[in-house]
């Protein structure tokens, strides 16, 4: 099933996803149904179930009966019957599990009129459908505006229109009775199609738009979500949550749904623990329950007279001195009760044989470095004193002697010229510059300034 991120840019259409069926907008995978019996075969002599799921617009959702006996799969376009005309949608679930899921809804053959499934849509109906989705957006705004118009405290949320385009679905939310008989005659004056209003709340609304919670992921309410209970503050306080609005909310404005996912397990966890209107009593004084800790099976202990000194107990700790002060006992001191945690300091082994991460700074700290080389007339002081040190002929004069017909090079002629037995010019040796502030040498070579 395809969704706004494939190519196409139209959801449902079933040219496949690039994220392989896991889009990011929950256009693929809303409220999605994995067909784990897909890969099992049915029994000799057994015919599949007559009945299929077909996806409509968001996670609209309808069984419809195959009376044709087609050769249907997942993703498949297909033409149904509806109210008035008829409607186009995508199959998404076929076989064994469509029984399941109608057992689960409370939807049996016997009971319920399910409509039929004509044929396979072909392309004037698939084109006729992308007409009425590319219309969509259009109408909620113009059908906004109207609203506004007419003063009616009411929020259009979604428009779907039916795949022969003879009806349109406004979904519309409200916190109160809204009379919009004018509305409708002026929508269908515009839109020249049949308009039905239809009233969502503010959950399923959210389940119909999408979005991305606190947590980072996709709402449950519009990937697999599908009954919306009532859920209380209560929830929240069996949590130990504090009851702040801005966090406890969901995007629909509503608490969190997700709240009374892990509700079961917080209320068998607080049978374990004491009454927490009790007060222990000790000779101290009496102490007040402050907080506690569910799943590490700790309570904290105030006296009346130090409310802010807290005392740390265990469960087990606390449950003596209930049973001790049923008694009509009262115990010394809560520190004689209260847990000592002494924190252990953990030694770590250089298992992986890695080195210490300061190594590279000690190599540099012990790394001596070169004494520079002092400036100079090395070379003028050199020549004076009449050192000439041997140096070696340049690259020239290696390749031209491997070569016969290369010309020699020309010598270097004057009485000052430097030049080795066999008559070759050597490469005079580099002077460095002297620096402005130096004096100049001495005529007997040394360095010392002259007076």
């Amino acid at each position: 099933m395809g969704c706004a991120t494939c190519s196409n840019k139209i959801e449902g259409v079933p040219n496949g996803c690039k994220s392989n069926g896991s889009c990011g907008n929950g256009g693929c995978s809303k409220l999605s149904t994995f067909n784990w019996l897909s890969n099992m075969s049915l029994p000799a002599n057994t015919e599949p179930f007559n009945c299929v799921e077909v996806r409509f617009k968001n996670g609209r959702k309808e069984f419809f009966i195959n009376a044709d006996k087609l050769s249907l799969y997942e993703a498949d376009v297909v033409k149904v019957e509806a109210e008035t005309g008829y409607d186009v949608g995508v199959v998404c679930l076929t076989g064994e599990l469509v029984r399941l899921q109608m057992q689960k809804k409370n939807i049996f053959l016997q009971k319920a009129d399910l409509k039929k499934i004509h044929r396979k849509a072909n392309n004037n109906d698939v084109d006729k459908w992308l007409e009425g989705r590319a219309k969509e957006t259009e109408a909620m705004l113009k059908a906004r505006a109207i609203a506004n118009e007419l003063k009616l405290r009411m929020k259009i949320s979604d428009v779907e229109y039916q795949g022969d385009l003879s009806k349109s679905v406004f979904y519309y939310t409200a916190d109160e009775r809204v009379d919009f008989r004018e509305l409708i005659r002026k929508l269908a004056e515009s839109f020249k199609v049949r308009i039905e209003m239809k009233q969502i709340g503010m959950r399923q609304e959210a389940g119909r738009l999408g979005g991305i919670g606190s947590c980072g992921r996709e709402l449950c309410c519009s990937t697999w979500l599908t009954d919306f209970r009532s859920v209380s503050t209560s929830a929240a306080r069996y949590q130990q949550l504090s009851l702040n609005p801005t966090k406890l909310a969901g995007q629909c404005g509503k608490l969190k749904c997700c709240l009374n996912f892990e509700l079961d397990t917080y209320v068998d966890e607080l049978k374990k623990f004491p009454d927490t209107k009790l007060k222990l009593k000790t000779k101290k004084g009496n102490a007040f329950f402050q907080k506690m800790d569910i799943f590490a099976n700790k309570m904290w202990y105030s006296y009346q007279d130090e409310p802010y000194e807290f005392h740390e107990m265990s469960v087990d700790r606390v449950k003596e001195i209930v049973a001790i002060n049923k008694k009509d006992e009262k115990v010394d001191n809560l520190k004689d009760f209260s847990n000592i945690f002494v924190e252990e300091t953990p030694q770590y082994e250089n298992v992986v044989g890695q080195d210490d991460l300061t190594r590279f700074d000690n190599q540099m700290k012990q790394k001596k470095r070169r004494p520079k080389k002092k400036s100079g007339n090395k070379p003028a002081q050199a020549n004076a004193q009449g050192g000439n040190k041997p140096q070696q002929a340049n690259k020239s004069q290696r390749v031209g002697n491997n070569n016969p017909n290369q010309s020699k090079p020309a010598q270097a002629k004057g009485p000052n010229s430097n030049e080795n037995k066999e008559g070759t010019a050597k490469k005079r040796p580099f002077k460095k510059r002297r620096p402005n502030n130096r004096k100049k040498p001495s005529g007997d070579g040394s360095n010392k300034p002259s007076e």
